[in-house]
């Protein structure tokens, strides 16, 4: 969508002063530059408010796709409007249509995720890995601890909404109703799956881009492994002081998975592995593995079902295949799991890029990154570039600068790439890992319950930045 707005630069400044005198030429694909233009302004307006009611969901009770659904809409029927007067017609909807391609590509993702974790929670997954941690004499400090270092590990292989999906759900299992330590043990999994994230070339959407524009070769990102623990290290670090003493709910022993459930695991990871393997060696889209992925669980699922009853029919003579029993009275079904899907948050995903999209459309974007690496250099415009990914998502904000691609060292690319990727932790809004994480653990994990953290956060945000600069200086 980004790139729609690469002409922009060309247009004289009489264009960008006076952008209702850039007349069409009949080129469905030329773009005017509307960020003077009365438009410009309406949608930017449009865009604010929205996010003022996304932030403010905690009091309003509405959810967050609400806003951003009707400010999409309102956006780019402007921008429409605005190109069919000046004989443009297709203009906008071409551009539209590349804003729906990249939203499709991270549905289909999510939605395999999703569906993957509501099968797992389905079949006790996360409920038997609460009962073993609480069996095990864990405190609450030192779970918080194990949530936040198997998401900084898991989140470099699979991708970081996935991991802090996966955690927050072992969280909700574990905390039940203590608030506080839910919602701290939230914010240092977004945190953690984030810095987790930064240093792998899949392990978030930004490093993939910058990895597949062949700025940065796959090895080179690993430069950024110990800015990014220390970018978790920090505020988890005082984070865990706060974190409330005592056990967990009391341990029920004899729990067992559902029948099937090892399975489901195991074609999880493989669903992650083919992922990863269609876009690194068949240069597919990485949904493509995904999608691949849910037939496996749909086919195992199948053979559930058929099984069933003949299962439920054996003779049972331990305790342990009593439970089993008891947990699989209720054939499995998929679709269960699907409809379980938090569809608030892909709907909000859907808001989120149209209006950046438009925004970048209109020529917003492109205008900000332009004037950042020019006028305010490379170091500075790279540490804000982290900044603007915690209220802006990261991606448009990336796909702003490697569309600029501008003039740096390999060391700045990595520094863009570490703070695109970790500076979304700053909000809980920033991350796509955050925004999944107030839908899943609802009331419990909030935009202001994390907003307090912030200087915490923003604190290792810093020490990361130095710690770059401190071990690979040879690369600036």
């Amino acid at each position: 969508m980004i790139c729609l707005a690469r002409g922009l630069f060309f247009f004289p400044l009489t264009m960008i002063l006076f952008p209702s005198l850039a007349l069409a030429s009949g080129d469905p694909t030329e773009t005017m530059n509307l960020t003077a233009h009365s438009v410009g302004f309406a949608a930017l307006a449009i865009f604010v408010v929205a996010y003022l009611l996304v932030m403010s969901e905690e009091f309003t009770h509405m959810r967050k796709s609400k806003p951003v659904l009707l400010a999409a809409g309102l956006i780019w029927g402007m921008i429409a409007y605005v190109y069919v007067n000046h004989g443009l017609p297709h203009a906008a909807a071409t551009a539209v249509r590349h804003n729906i391609l990249e939203y499709s590509e991270l549905l289909l993702f999510l939605l395999v995720a999703m569906t993957y974790i509501n099968a797992m929670e389905e079949r006790q997954v996360f409920e038997a890995l609460r009962v073993r941690l609480v069996c095990a004499g864990f405190s609450l400090r030192k779970l918080f601890w194990i949530t936040g270092a198997l998401a900084f590990v898991i989140s470099p292989v699979a991708d970081n909404l996935t991991t802090a999906l996966l955690m927050c759900a072992v969280v909700m299992a574990i905390g039940k109703d203590n608030g506080k330590f839910i919602s701290l043990a939230c914010i240092n999994i977004v945190v953690a799956a984030n810095a987790g994230g930064a240093f792998s070339p899949f392990g978030d959407i930004t490093t993939l881009m910058v990895w597949q524009k062949g700025i940065i070769d796959f090895w080179s990102f690993f430069a950024l492994f110990i800015p990014s623990l220390v970018n978790w290290l920090v505020p988890a670090l005082i984070m865990s002081l706060a974190v409330p003493k005592g056990q967990p709910a009391t341990c029920e022993i004899n729990l067992q998975m559902k029948r099937g459930a090892v399975v489901v695991i195991a074609l999880f990871l493989l669903t992650i592995c083919t992922a990863v393997s269609f876009h690194n060696f068949l240069h597919l889209p990485p949904m493509m593995g995904m999608m691949t992925g849910l037939a496996y669980l749909k086919i195992y699922g199948f053979y559930l079902k058929k099984t069933h009853k003949k299962i439920g029919e054996a003779p049972r003579k331990r305790s342990s295949d009593i439970n089993e029993e008891l947990g699989d009275t209720v054939p499995f079904d998929i679709f269960k799991s699907v409809a379980r899907a938090e569809w608030d948050t892909l709907m909000f995903f859907y808001g989120v890029i149209l209006c950046v999209g438009g925004l970048g459309f209109i020529g917003y974007l492109t205008m900000v990154s332009h004037t950042m690496y020019i006028g305010w250099g490379a170091t500075s415009a790279n540490i804000m570039v982290g900044v603007l990914s915690a209220i802006v998502d990261n991606i448009p904000v990336m796909f702003a600068v490697l569309t600029m691609n501008p003039e740096m060292s390999q060391g700045q690319w990595l520094l863009v790439t570490l703070t695109a990727g970790v500076g979304g932790s700053l909000l809980s809004i920033g991350s796509a890992a955050g925004v999944a994480l107030m839908g899943q653990a609802r009331g419990k994990y909030t935009f202001f319950g994390h907003l307090k953290w912030t200087p915490v956060i923003a604190l290792g945000y810093a020490a990361s930045i130095y710690v770059h600069f401190l071990l690979n200086a040879e690369l600036f």
